[in-house]
């Protein structure tokens, strides 16, 4: 019993110094910086059902953030959603963005995240002739999962929406109604590289 007595305090040591070692590993990457890139399809609808600048297109997103712990973030992003309309309306938006995200982990390799914010962007556009800029700002809301590859690397796939709108008012002078809705609806994989 004295015999076993050291190898039992040993061992406990030991598994508690490895569970504090692990649990510090694991943390490590639960809060700090952040960098990711998003592909993706780009869906633009229009509220009135015949919207000239419905369309769908490929779109890249760069982003960077910060998890404050592995439940919370914040999150700033440039995103390119390329060009989009018909023969008589075309436009081109991109645009900055500033969201707080919401992480929930499901399993040791899976975790569930939604995210809001506000999106600052740019619209060249031309109709029937006329062109135009326009700067604009929005709401936005999305929801994904994270797959980790390890405690730094992860790839995800999600669903973003956006409440865009479009003022053509270079134009206004020859076209009726120079305000188009449309919405913007993203659906992109990436990957997140924790530091």
């Amino acid at each position: 019993m004295k015999k076993l007595m050291p190898v039992l305090a040993s061992t406990a040591a030991l598994t508690a110094f490895a569970s504090v070692a692990h649990a510090d590993d694991m943390s490590m990457h639960d809060s700090g910086l952040y960098i990711g890139g998003n592909y993706g399809y780009l869906k633009v609808d229009g509220d009135d059902g015949d919207n000239d600048f419905d369309d769908d297109n490929d779109v890249w997103q760069g982003l960077v953030g910060y998890r404050f712990n592995e439940y919370f973030a914040i999150e700033g992003g440039y995103t390119d959603f390329g060009s989009y309309g018909s023969g008589l309306a075309r436009a081109e938006t991109d645009g900055y963005s500033a969201a707080v995200k919401g992480i929930l982990p499901l399993t040791e390799s899976i975790e569930f995240f939604a995210k809001a914010g506000q999106l600052w962007y740019e619209t060249d556009y031309s109709v029937a002739g006329f062109s135009g800029d326009s700067d604009d700002e929005a709401l936005f809301a999305g929801a994904g999962l994270n797959f980790k590859l390890s405690e730094q690397l992860l790839l995800n796939a999600q669903y973003t929406w956006y409440d865009t709108s479009l003022d053509a008012d270079a134009a206004s002078e020859d076209i009726d109604d120079t305000e188009f809705d449309s919405k913007f609806n993203q659906a992109s994989v990436g990957v997140e590289y924790r530091f």
